[in-house]
């Protein structure tokens, strides 16, 4: 007897003559089985058991295939994140690496497995390859991403491990991978940034350099003397072992000046260079001994003020 219910479920038809002739093997096959039922239903259903028990078979093997298969991507992942680390390769390059091979690995998985439920994977692949072209306008988003994940690669703004501010959010890299990258902020909240705007964005990329400048804005009342606050704000700095000065290669001494005459005060800036490791702890250190050292010296914060004129 020929029966082959399930190559028909499983054969994909790509064009309309293959859909039209799927059509008529499907009612001629429809009219076999009703006949076989009708003539002879012991041998009927005794060969149905035998496709079901034939199918089951299928089934059991591709998930023992898909079971082993994922297994070995996992090792895989491992092996390569162990040398990846083992090598002391960059971080990033290691991340973008195993995420691309993770997913390659999956997707040839997923085809193998389909294949052995006899599945004719050569239709599977021309209905993928005419559907093409809608999914890659449907992904065109990430198909951007993914190129921006290879520029990033390429050209290096960051890596693993640097601080970066971008996209209105700031925090260290703690993954690139094909299509977006993690940043950890110091609220310890994880931020995914799409690639494609990450890389055409701007980037600031504060660890990039070993040193880093701060600037404190101090705001003082008219009639203040601005040597004085000068020499306080500098004696502040000079006294701050972890800000540097000219000894150093690459950076200045500290130096306040008079930036801004406000509406209702004097501006004076002070900068200073730190290590970049150093660079939050001494800037809110040093926001706390200026707001005690000046008021201390008879220099006092001011106040908005409006002088208000009534003619009479």
């Amino acid at each position: 007897m020929y029966w082959t219910p399930l190559t028909l479920l499983f054969t994909i038809p790509t064009t309309e003559d293959e859909q039209k002739a799927a059509a008529d093997s499907a009612k001629v096959e429809i009219t076999h089985i009703a006949e076989e039922l009708a003539n002879n239903p012991s041998e009927f259903f005794s060969e149905l058991l035998h496709k079901m028990l034939e199918f089951g078979l299928k089934v059991l093997v591709a998930i023992i295939i898909y079971a082993i298969g994922a297994w070995i991507i996992k090792m895989v992942k491992r092996w390569l994140e162990k040398n990846f680390s083992r090598k002391k390769a960059d971080k990033t390059l290691g991340s973008f690496i195993t995420s691309f091979v993770t997913i390659a690995l999956t997707v040839l998985l997923i085809v193998i497995v389909i294949g052995t439920l006899g599945i004719n994977t050569t239709s599977f692949a021309a209905l993928l390859a005419a559907g093409g072209m809608a999914i890659g306008m449907a992904l065109s988003g990430t198909v951007q991403n993914i190129a921006g994940g290879l520029m990033i690669l390429l050209f290096k703004p960051f890596k693993v491990g640097d601080y970066i501010k971008a996209q209105g959010y700031e925090g260290y890299v703690t993954e690139v991978n094909i299509a977006s990258t993690k940043i950890r902020t110091y609220a310890n909240s994880i931020i995914v940034l799409p690639n494609g705007a990450l890389f055409n964005g701007t980037i600031d990329n504060f660890t990039d350099k070993p040193y880093h400048r701060i600037t404190w804005k101090v705001d003082v009342p008219y009639g203040t003397d601005a040597k004085k606050v000068r020499e306080l704000l500098l004696k502040l700095a000079d006294e701050e072992p972890k800000i540097l000065n000219s000894k150093t290669k690459g950076v200045a001494d500290p130096v306040v000046h008079l930036n801004e005459l406000k509406d209702s005060s004097v501006e004076l800036i002070l900068w200073a260079w730190v290590k970049v490791e150093d660079y939050w702890p001494v800037l809110f250190k040093l926001n706390e001994e200026i707001y005690s050292f000046l008021p201390q010296n008879g220099v006092e914060f001011p106040f908005p003020q409006l002088d208000v004129h009534v003619n009479p």
